[in-house]
Formats: C-alpha cells, sequence, structure tokens
C-alpha cells in the first residue's frame, strides 16, 4: 500500500499521460482536503498499470493485518463500494466526453436537430435516442412526439410504451396511430413498424386473440382498453390539440373507453378506426357530441354485413354537428339506403363517399343526389361489393350524371363479385347489364375513372391519365391497406339473405320506423 503514499516508479508514471493537476492557487475557494484527495486519486488511478497479483497480495496482506473479522469485512465493503463510485464516475466522464464530442462533430445546433427528429417515424426516433446522450436530449423534446405511430405487425406494443410517448409529447400530440395492421406500412427508404424479429414475414391477419396470445406467449405485449387513458391525462389537456387518431384490430378495446378517448380529442379532424369490437351508433354518436371539427370518417366493421345499430337520428345528429366532414368511408355496415341518402345528402361539404361491403344497400339513395346542395360535390363514389346493389338504380344514376349532375364526379366503383341484383329480384344477378350506359357516359365525361368488375360477365374499366394530377389524392390514401381497389375476399357475407330494404323500395327517401332492436358488440 505504500504505492498510495508516494509516487509510482517512473515506468508507471511514463505510460500515464501527463496531468494538470488543481491547486489551491488556482482556486483558493476549494477546500485543501479536495486537492488532497485528488493527488491521491491520482496516485491510485496508477495502479492500473500493476499487475493484478500484485494487488491481490497487497490486499490480503491489508485483511491479515485487520485485528477482527469485522474489521476485516468493513475493509472488503470499502473496496467493493470504492471500485462501484469508480464506475459510475469513468462511465459518466466517458459519456460527458462523447457528447462533447458528438456537440462538435454533428454541425446542427439542438434546436434544427429537434426539428428534424419530429420528421422521424417512432421507431427511428427510438435509434436515434440511444445514440448518445446529445441525442437522447434532443429526442426528449415534446415537438419529437407530436406524430406517434405504434403499428405493428404482430402485438409488441403495450400499454406502458403508449403511455411514455404521449406523456412526452404532452401538449404537442397531433397524430396516434395503434394497433395491427396486416403488413409493413412504413414507406420505402424509412424503418419497418416496431417489429424487431423475423415474424415482420408472417401474415397476421386472420389471427385470434388466442393465436397472437401463444405467439407472444404474455399479455404485457398486448393493448387493451386503457391504452388511450392517457389522452384524458392533465385535465385532457394531452389530447386536446389531437388531429388524427388512427385505431388497427384492437381486440380489447370497447365501446366506453373508445367514447372516453373521443372526448378528450375535440379538435380531431381525422378518424380511422378498423376491426375494433365497437358499435357503429355509439361510436358516431360519440363522434357527433365531441368532434365537431371532424373532417374524415374512416369506419370499417370487424363483422361485416352485422352491425345494424345505426338510427336515423344518430345520422341526422351527425350532419348538423359535423358539418365539415368532406370524406366519409363507413364499411362492412348493415346500412339502409334512407339512412345513407341522410348523410350524403346532409353533408354539403362532401366529396369522398365509400360504402364498400355495405350489406342493405340498393342503390335508391342514389336518386336525386345532384339536385340542391347534397351530394353534388361528391368527387368519388364507391359502393364496391355491396350485395344487394341494384343495376337500375345504378343505370338511373348514370343517367343522371349523362344528363349533367355530378360535375365534380371523378371516380366511381360499382364492382360486385356476385353481380349485381335484377330489380325485383335480388337472387336474379346481373354481370353483364344492357340497361347500365357505361359507354355513353365516357363519351361525354371521360374524365371519370369508371371501375365496373363482374366475375363471369367480364370487367369494364376506364382509367383516365391524371398527368395534371386533379384526381383527389384521397383515393390512394383513404383505404386502410394502402390500396385503391379493395379485395373481393373483405366481403364475407352471402347474398341468400334480404337487404332490409324490401318494404322501402320506390317510396323515396322518407324516414320510415325503425326497429328497436340494436346489435351491441361487447369486450367480455
Amino acid at each position: 500500500m505504500d504505492t498510495l503514499l508516494h509516487p509510482p516508479p517512473t515506468s508507471s508514471s511514463s505510460s500515464m499521460a501527463k496531468r494538470p493537476c488543481s491547486s489551491s492557487s488556482q482556486n483558493p475557494r476549494l477546500p485543501s482536503h479536495f486537492f488532497q484527495l485528488d493527488h491521491l486519486l491520482y496516485y491510485f488511478l496508477s495502479l492500473s498499470d500493476s499487475s493484478p497479483i500484485s494487488l491481490d497480495l497487497s490486499f490480503d496482506c491489508l485483511l491479515d493485518s485487520s485485528p477482527s473479522d469485522a474489521d476485516q469485512s468493513l475493509l472488503i465493503d470499502r473496496a467493493q463500494n470504492l471500485g462501484s463510485l469508480l464506475l459510475r464516475v469513468a462511465n459518466r466522464s466517458a459519456r460527458k466526453c462523447a457528447s462533447l464530442h458528438n456537440s462538435i462533430a454533428w454541425a446542427l445546433p439542438p434546436d434544427l436537430t429537434i426539428k428534424v427528429f419530429s420528421m422521424l417515424d417512432s421507431q427511428s426516433l427510438c435509434y436515434a435516442a440511444a445514440t448518445c446522450s446529445m441525442f437522447n436530449k434532443c429526442a426528449m423534446d415534446p415537438l419529437c412526439y407530436a406524430n406517434i405511430d405504434l403499428t405493428t405487425v404482430v402485438p409488441k406494443v403495450n400499454n406502458a410504451v403508449v403511455s411514455t410517448m404521449i406523456q412526452r409529447a404532452g401538449k404537442s400530440l397531433q397524430s396516434l396511430k395503434l394497433g395491427i395492421v396486416p403488413g409493413p406500412t412504413a414507406s420505402r427508404g424509412s424503418c419497418q413498424p416496431l417489429v424487431y424479429t423475423i415474424r415482420n414475414s408472417v401474415d397476421v391477419s386472420s389471427f385470434s386473440w388466442n393465436d397472437k396470445k401463444t405467439r407472444q406467449g404474455k399479455e404485457s405485449s398486448i393493448l387493451t382498453r386503457s391504452c388511450l387513458y392517457p389522452l384524458s391525462g392533465d385535465n385532457g389537456a394531452t389530447g386536446t390539440l389531437l388531429r388524427r387518431l388512427h385505431l388497427y384490430n384492437m381486440e380489447r378495446m370497447d365501446n366506453a373507453s373508445l367514447c372516453v378517448a373521443l372526448e378528450a380529442c375535440p379538435s380531431l379532424l381525422d378518424l380511422e378506426i378498423v376491426g375494433l369490437h365497437v358499435d357503429l351508433r355509439q361510436t358516431l354518436m360519440s363522434v357527433s357530441s365531441n368532434c365537431h371539427l371532424i373532417e374524415r370518417l374512416f369506419f370499417k366493421s370487424s363483422k361485416t354485413g352485422r352491425d345494424d345499430s345505426l338510427k336515423s337520428p344518430t345520422c341526422v345528429d351527425l350532419v348538423n354537428n359535423c358539418p365539415n366532414l368532406s370524406s366519409l368511408s363507413l364499411r362492412g355496415f348493415k346500412l339502409h339506403d334512407y339512412k345513407v341518402c341522410i348523410l350524403v345528402k346532409g353533408f354539403r361539404k362532401l366529396k369522398y363517399a365509400d360504402f364498400s361491403t355495405s350489406y342493405s344497400i340498393t342503390g335508391t339513395f342514389l336518386r336525386n343526389l345532384g339536385s340542391g346542395s347534397g351530394g353534388n360535390l361528391l368527387e368519388v363514389l364507391i359502393l364496391r361489393d355491396c350485395m344487394h346493389l341494384k343495376e337500375v338504380e345504378v343505370a338511373w344514376f348514370l343517367t343522371a350524371v349523362l344528363a349533367g349532375d355530378f360535375k365534380f364526379l371523378r371516380h366511381l366503383d360499382i364492382s360486385n363479385r356476385e353481380g349485381l341484383a335484377s330489380e325485383g329480384d335480388c337472387y336474379r344477378r346481373s354481370y353483364n347489364s344492357s340497361i347500365i350506359p357505361l359507354k355513353q357516359v365516357l363519351e361525354v365525361r371521360p374524365n371519370i375513372f369508371l371501375l365496373a368488375e363482374f366475375p363471369s360477365g367480364g370487367c369494364f374499366m376506364h382509367m383516365i391519365d391524371d398527368t395534371d394530377g386533379s384526381l383527389p389524392s384521397q383515393l390512394s390514401s383513404q383505404t386502410s391497406d394502402g390500396s385503391l381497389l379493395m379485395s373481393l375476399s373483405e366481403s364475407s357475407y352471402n347474398s341468400d339473405q334480404g337487404s332490409g330494404n324490401e318494404e322501402y323500395q320506390d317510396s323515396g327517401f322518407v324516414i320510415y320506423k325503425e326497429s328497436s332492436d340494436e346489435v351491441d358488440f361487447l369486450v367480455v
């Protein structure tokens, strides 16, 4: 132990970099024992050049000189504590030096670095934050979490991750995307969603909850109904400025939890719900009550053709309370024509309407849409795989287009995997109708993208050259899977059931008495 009291040998001293030690003359404010510790630590670090055997022998001799076992234990504890303390100090100094180096090598100041980080996707931001302490500090800024995308291919995100990111965003939160998507959502050249294993290649679109639980091995990687509660935190301030909320295939989400989340988002402009076991009527009631500024609503049923819960008063309230809605997609619900008519004619700014795989639509709502202000601004109308859509109603609609109505219409999809229903008998299917003036419409309106795909009878499709970029950009963004043309397999119901509109045929758009029966999908 004499090494601690005397200077180290010359050979050892030469291997150490010369260090300018502090002195009382340089900083007289520091106590004298500080400089003694400074010199003592300097000589103590020189022991790193000593062999481990020498250190072992010296420490054993020190223990042997101790008078009792208690003193020996005390020396051992002090050695361990001193070693841990030196390790923490060394690590902190290493990070400090690395941060100083990065701050010199990194050309951007912190404010611009934060700006760059705010443009990254959530996974890339996490990677950047783990790089160094300087990046980590910049990545903690709320602006970096303004747009949170935690969509995954298999369950990899739990409530704690969502809560942490929402809390970091605070009042800066503008966009939130959660849930399970069928495949990678990232564009080419960017990071993939938060999935790190070889299970990226597994198709999980048809997985049940039990399958997912078995593959994960634990429930902690599953988003539950409480995952959106942080939006109500800080007395509701967190969700106040949220503009976009997208939720995909979250099997444990229920009506009450979703409505609580919507109550905390009064500034919501874009709501997309896919595959949640929530009720259409209750969801639209919550949107009508809380999201008066909404402009885009995309809702795809988890059980195609079974949700008949929507009532006409709910449609009227939605129209009156959300006047800015310009894009409406309700896929896979059992919608009656008079309800659709209330929605399409009621929204004065509606440009995009998608009722694909809607079970009960016959097409009678298309009558008189072009008259007045209701429906005449439509640019996109998608009625794909509506099992009870009648050819006579489609013919009437296209005749109105020929007459000069729907001047802004640019895209029409009436494709059906089972053909269009014949007038008076929905069981007779038409695959190549002679009464629908497809060619005449394209001669008069060559700028319309008209898609009419039918099995057996072939396909009629007219594609325009949209070189001026005037075709609505919503065509590439309205579908949750990024595809313009929806898969025919999405229609999971059969055509051997009535549409539910038989008693209302050819009777105009009168609000008829509705059944009080409602369908609720409750998650147990």
